[in-house]
């Protein structure tokens, strides 16, 4: 594990706090989180598949995960704003890492934004498990690889 790699990880995460910082109020971060999903790539319909669904989530969120070059890279959408919003975060913070990195960084975002106190039960599970299911697909690669 190399120092400069896991900060790939870290530093995501801390530039995602430092944005959230700018807003001085709770609907202005919403507000945000949901632009940002607004700009996720289009999910092909082939993908909205069973199989790719994520459990534990209230909205329906169709997660893939593609190995590259020792690297993952994620792709995602949801029917519900707010959970599009979150996707795009974790998509930031995530995609294109390597799977050690993953793992060995934890998700301290979470508790700096704030966002279990801000987000409503269920989707603070949902958050939790897209959040499994990255450490999922990082562990796997690493068996595989």
């Amino acid at each position: 594990m190399t120092a400069s790699a896991t900060n790939e990880v870290r530093q995501a995460q801390d530039e995602v706090v430092e944005e959230f910082a700018f807003f001085d109020d709770w609907m202005d971060r919403y507000q945000y989180l949901i632009d940002m999903g607004r700009k996720l790539p289009e999910f092909p319909e082939a993908d909205r598949t069973e199989a790719n669904k994520i459990r534990g989530c209230q909205s329906q969120v169709w997660f893939v995960a593609e190995r590259e070059d020792g690297r993952l890279s994620f792709r995602a959408i949801s029917d519900a704003a707010i959970v599009s919003g979150l996707i795009a975060l974790l998509l930031r913070i995530y995609s294109g890492r390597k799977p050690q990195d993953i793992l060995d960084t934890p998700p301290d975002f979470v508790a700096a934004l704030e966002l279990e106190q801000h987000l409503s039960p269920t989707r603070s599970n949902g958050l939790s498990s897209m959040l499994q299911a990255i450490r999922n697909f990082a562990a796997e690669a690493l068996e595989a690889a």
